[in-house]
């Protein structure tokens, strides 16, 4: 336990260095618009979008909003949720990135936060969570015991099981 609480003043300590987002549905831009106007405030630090709209799409929106296309590194090898940060945390580690911005929908975050913990936390890498504001209901807490267990087979084996949540 008090490790854990270590881990939480550190998170809370260390500046994030990147802005890592969790695409969501195509059809949907409201984690794309809201991320955008997040990355005017925060204009120094680079852009990690895994999944979400296309990749014309995505760099439309953020130049639309002034964003220096530059920042961006899209990423669409994910599945699902889980695979959103393993695909990902490699790449994060190796360019020196100690600390994010997680960026997904209100909804969404509880699963994404249990699954960054585990996967970031692997990688020594920690987030401060950042909600895009929805009208919809947090998730089932199962959904996010489910991914828990499948990022800790990820730590142990490399494998993710599945790609049963394409809906994020």
């Amino acid at each position: 336990m008090l490790l854990w609480g270590y881990k939480e003043i550190q998170g809370q300590l260390v500046q994030p260095q990147a802005i890592l987002v969790l695409g969501g549905s195509t059809r949907k831009l409201e984690r794309e618009k809201f991320t955008a106007d997040f990355a005017r405030k925060h204009s120094n630090l680079p852009i990690w979008i895994s999944g979400g709209s296309p990749p014309r799409v995505t760099r439309e929106v953020f130049a639309k909003a002034g964003i220096n296309t530059q920042r961006l590194h899209l990423d669409y090898r994910a599945n699902n949720t889980v695979e959103n940060f393993t695909t990902l945390v490699d790449d994060l580690e190796k360019s020196g990135v100690k600390s994010v911005y997680l960026v997904t929908s209100d909804y969404h975050m509880r699963r994404a936060t249990v699954i960054g913990e585990i996967v970031l936390g692997s990688r020594g890498i920690s987030f401060k969570p950042v909600s895009v504001p929805s009208n919809n209901s947090p998730e089932p807490i199962a959904k996010s015991i489910r991914d828990g267990v499948r990022s800790l087979v990820w730590v142990a084996t490399g494998y993710t099981g599945g790609n049963e949540d394409r809906d994020k």
